[in-house]
């Protein structure tokens, strides 16, 4: 796998940030069964960027933890079949399946982690394998969509032992 990492905001966490990255990041394409080597950027920033991009992209004026540009538009999430049969998902030098890109707001992970009573790790890797899958076509709009977001959510992290 190929990450694309980029830290536009200095604030240390005490994590190695590309390196639970990618052990996230390739722990959630295991868990979807993705066929592919697959390449994502991650850009780290802090709240005042994302709430700029938030409202240049979402028309919402206000920071979020994390933001997801998927590349590639899924019929069903998870099911990479009909990838083979479209030119442009794949990075003609690598070959690789191009996903997206993730956008995490540092200052969301820390109080979030505090917010919800447990390590900077946790919420880092929880908002890794959220966006992972976005990029993979899933969202969690209605109930039903974000119930299984949550389960997938918990076992990546699980099978990595991040616990709460």
């Amino acid at each position: 796998m190929t990450l694309d990492f980029e830290q536009e905001y200095g604030k240390e966490l005490g994590l190695d940030y590309e390196e639970l990255a990618l052990r996230v990041a390739n722990a959630t394409l295991d868990y979807e069964k993705c066929p592919y080597e697959a390449e994502i950027g991650l850009t780290l920033v802090n709240d005042d960027a994302i709430r700029e991009i938030n409202r240049q992209f979402r028309q919402t004026d206000k920071p979020t933890d994390v933001l997801s540009f998927p590349l590639v538009d899924y019929e069903t999430p998870g099911e990479f079949d009909f990838l083979e049969e479209k030119d442009d998902c794949f990075n003609p030098e690598s070959g690789e399946l191009m996903l997206g890109d993730i956008i995490i707001s540092l200052d969301r992970v820390e109080a979030q982690a505090k917010e919800y009573g447990h390590g900077v790790t946790r919420e880092y890797a929880f908002l890794i394998a959220h966006s992972m899958l976005h990029l993979m076509g899933y969202d969690h709009m209605e109930e039903a969509e974000a119930a299984v977001m949550e389960k997938k959510q918990e076992a990546v992290l699980q099978s990595l032992g991040i616990t709460r």
